[in-house]
């Protein structure tokens, strides 16, 4: 049965006037839990153009800084939250490859010596995207240590989930060039999404100094490497407890 619009939230209890609660932003019009609506809740949420993902989306590839400045400032509410969209962009990932079957992370090229390592290598690459996360608190503890002075560490972890899901998003998008042009190239997502880096935190900082877009690019490199070495060992230390 639908909600007359004059009587109270069914959410907070406030007295309503509109089709939005003026407390809580709950609608005015709540009924029975459908499946209709929760798939028209979820695609409004995600992909109508006032939605706070789309929305995210473009300020990501067309002025990151605004979303990083607007975000940390409190301007929240239109925005999709940094680990959430880190989790769909992950999630839209797995997806895609399911559904083209193929992996552009091949464990191919993992060549060591001794048999635990070479498994671990491989293990590392086949679960490449579980650790990823590694990453984003990898890059957020080097920016704050480049940048310290301007954001806290939480702030510089916030913005570096955002950056984790473009990178994800880069990978999705190289895996349809990658299955035919081969893996020769697989190097240049990587290159691909250094440029956007980059590109993001000279829009955040609104400026270009060499300096400033220097020392990005080796928080980049050591962020990366942290990731990769702290990765090996997480899955060297699984190898290595199931083959005792």
């Amino acid at each position: 049965m639908i909600m007359n619009k004059s009587s109270q939230c069914r959410n907070c209890n406030a007295q309503l006037n509109g089709n939005f609660c003026q407390q809580c932003g709950q609608r005015s019009s709540v009924h029975k839990v459908t499946f209709k609506e929760t798939f028209e809740d979820l695609i409004n949420g995600l992909f109508t153009v006032n939605a706070p993902f789309v929305i995210t989306m473009k300020l990501l590839f067309l002025n990151p800084g605004e979303l990083f400045r607007n975000f940390l400032n409190g301007r929240r509410k239109n925005y999709y939250k940094p680990v959430s969209f880190f989790i769909v962009t992950t999630l839209l990932y797995i997806v895609v490859r399911s559904i083209i079957n193929y992996d552009p992370l091949t464990t191919a090229g993992v060549n060591v010596n001794g048999k635990v390592l070479e498994d671990a290598g491989k293990y590392m690459v086949k679960n490449i995207n579980n650790i990823l996360f590694l990453f984003v608190f990898a890059l957020g503890f080097f920016l704050k240590i480049f940048f310290w002075k301007r954001n806290n560490l939480a702030e510089f972890i916030a913005i570096s989930f955002y950056i984790a899901g473009m990178y994800t998003l880069v990978s999705l998008v190289s895996m349809f060039f990658l299955k035919h042009l081969g893996q020769e190239y697989k190097s240049i997502p990587i290159l691909v999404f250094l440029l956007y880096v980059m590109y993001a935190f000279a829009s955040y900082f609104k400026s270009r100094n060499f300096f400033a877009m220097f020392k990005v690019v080796i928080a980049y490199f050591l962020a990366f490497s942290l990731y990769t070495g702290v990765g090996f060992l997480i899955s060297f230390l699984i190898v290595w407890l199931k083959s005792k």
